[in-house]
């Protein structure tokens, strides 16, 4: 899976990275490499879903996708 992700730098020297595909999916970091691992753990854990979804039973079935 591929998302794009915007980088700029802040007034306070730190860099910031958020997604735009995904509301409130922001996050920072002291160089530009640092924001870039920090949004990408962000992204994924904005993504992972609460155990609680995962109910299997005769009328629910659960799959994973690759996009």
């Amino acid at each position: 899976m591929k998302i794009k992700v915007i980088l700029e730098k802040g007034d306070d020297g730190y860099f910031v990275a958020h997604c735009p595909s995904l509301k409130s999916c922001w996050s920072q970091g002291k160089t530009s490499d640092e924001a870039l691992e920090n949004i990408k753990e962000a992204i994924e854990l904005y993504l992972e879903p609460e155990l609680d979804d995962f109910v299997e039973d005769a009328d629910h079935r659960i799959y994973e996708l690759s996009i």
